[in-house]
């Protein structure tokens, strides 16, 4: 599995090329066209779970309170 920093380029380059309107991406040397721009969402998306995944932060904080009655 690839760590925060290149997880967080490959996103960067991502978002970039999405904006652009462009669907191909080069990072690492490497080239990857993709066929539509939900394709590109569906990357986006996986790439930001990982960079979730990969951060062991806390995600989601829940308040409870009463008014002690």
């Amino acid at each position: 599995m690839a760590d925060l920093a290149q997880l967080a380029a490959w996103r960067d380059a991502l978002m970039a090329a999405r904006y652009r309107g462009v669907r191909t991406v080069e990072y690492d040397g490497k080239r990857v066209t993709y066929a539509s721009d939900g394709e590109m969402a569906a990357a986006l998306a996986d790439l930001n779970r990982q960079i979730a995944g990969a951060t062991n932060g806390i995600s989601v904080v829940r308040i409870q309170s009463s008014k002690g009655l």
